[in-house]
Formats: structure tokens, C-alpha cells, sequence
């Protein structure tokens, strides 16, 4: 049994299927790098996994404990999105209130921290990041790559069991990008079991375990960073890597 297992999700919008009967298998600890074309229904399975969008059908099954991805149970949805935190394109930090309250919210109302634990974790968590110079800056006063990089604290410091980030570098002007890269790679290294929408296929070389190639709400391969650059196997991913470079026929040094 493995540690995280997504068995038949679906998802439509209205006629257009999204997302059809996708399994996907990680393992404690594993990072799970997710490509594909751009529309093919990689942030919409991150979302389907903590019910930011309800799928048609579905269940994850987290360390053993099984949840119906369907469900209009309240107390069910909590419990879910408590096993799981993401990192999202936009940020999405609360705007009035600084980098040090941005951490502690969900601590305080989600986990249900006392104050002084919940200061003392989110300290640690901003610190581990590299933003323990900027606790009291608001998100207006922070460059994208800090904004980023305090959300990435805010997701560690719930101590999820799966750390979902949906493109995090996407809306960075480049040079912002390697200072995020390196706060993942830090993360992935800790040990948190990480699922990973990205286009920085450079990056997903060097730090995943795994790669899902997805195109049209379907896996159409899945294997190590080394099966899937050096030795691609399906048409489609040979033809979608040589689009972008990263395909030249040689074996990829991994």
C-alpha cells in the first residue's frame, strides 16, 4: 500500500472532460513532479485534491485513511484538507496582515495552536526560508520571490502529509525564480511528501522521484526523471519535450 493512492478521479466542466479516471501512487516522502501541455488538467487534480473543485469522482487515500472526493460532508472536507497544504501560482497571502501572521493564521485556526506555539513554529518555518529579516513586512512591501517563499513557509509550518504546489514560480519575473527553486529543492530534501505542477523541467530533472506525464485528463506516462528525459517511451512526451528543448536525443546525465 503506498503512502498516498488517488484512485479514479474525474472531472468535468460542463460537456469538457478534464480529468478522466486519473490514478496516481506516491510514496512517504516521494516527490511527484506533474508536466503536460498547458490545459491538459494539472492544477485542476491539485485542486480536486483538497476540494478547491468537487470531482465527479474519486477517492484519496491518505496513510490509510480513505476519503470520498465527492463529498458534501463538512466535517469530511475538513479532515481532508487538514492532511494536505498547497502553494499556489498568486501567493494568495492575506494582504493586511505581515509575513509573521500570514504563518500563523492557519496555525491558530486551523491546528488550533496557542499563541506563543503558534509564533514559535511560524518563527522557525520563516527563518528555514530565509524571510526571518522580513516578519513584519506585508505582502505590498515584499518582492514576488519573498511572497512566495512565505507561502511555502505557511504550507510547512501545517505539516501536511502532502505539500501541493501548483506552479509556484509561474508568476515570477525570472530572477525571482532560483530563490524559490532553491526554497523547494530544501523542502523536497527535508523529506515532505510533495506533489508538483511545474514547467521548470530542469528542476523537475534534479528533484523529483517521479514524473506523471498528463495530457488530456489522462497518465499517459509515468517514470523517474532518467525514463522520462532520457528514454521517453510514448510518442506524445517525446514530441512535447522536443518542443521545449529538452529533448536531443542523448541520454540525460541523472
Amino acid at each position: 500500500m503506498s503512502y498516498i493512492e488517488i484512485r479514479g478521479l474525474c472531472k468535468k466542466f460542463g460537456d469538457n472532460v478534464i480529468l478522466d479516471h486519473v490514478d496516481l501512487d506516491i510514496e512517504k516522502g516521494e516527490v511527484v513532479a506533474i508536466i503536460g501541455p498547458s490545459g491538459t488538467g494539472k492544477s485542476t487534480l491539485l485542486r480536486c485534491l483538497n476540494l478547491l473543485e468537487t470531482p465527479e469522482g474519486g477517492t484519496i487515500k491518505v496513510d490509510g485513511r480513505e476519503y470520498d472526493l465527492t463529498t458534501k460532508d463538512g466535517k469530511v472536507k475538513r479532515n481532508l484538507r487538514r492532511e494536505s497544504s498547497m502553494v499556489f501560482q498568486q501567493f494568495n497571502l492575506i494582504k493586511h496582515k505581515n509575513s509573521l501572521q500570514n504563518v500563523e493564521e492557519g496555525l491558530r485556526v486551523v491546528k488550533r495552536l496557542g499563541k506563543d506555539e503558534a509564533r514559535k513554529k511560524a518563527l522557525a518555518e520563516l527563518e528555514n526560508v530565509g524571510m526571518a529579516d522580513r516578519l513584519y513586512h506585508f505582502p505590498k512591501h515584499l518582492s514576488g520571490g519573498q511572497q512566495q517563499r512565505v507561502a511555502i513557509a505557511r504550507a510547512l509550518a501545517m505539516e501536511p502529509n502532502l505539500l501541493l504546489m501548483d506552479e509556484p514560480t509561474s508568476a515570477l519575473d525570472p530572477e525571482l525564480v532560483g530563490e524559490v527553486l532553491l526554497t523547494i529543492r530544501k523542502a523536497a530534501k527535508a523529506g515532505n511528501t510533495t506533489l508538483l505542477v511545474t514547467h521548470e523541467m530542469n528542476f523537475v530533472k534534479s528533484v523529483a522521484n517521479k514524473i506523471i506525464f498528463l495530457e488530456n485528463g489522462k497518465v499517459v506516462a509515468c517514470g523517474t526523471p532518467k525514463e522520462i528525459f532520457g528514454y521517453p517511451s510514448n510518442e506524445r512526451l517525446k514530441e512535447f519535450l522536443a518542443k521545449i528543448h529538452m529533448l536531443e536525443g542523448a541520454e540525460y546525465n541523472i
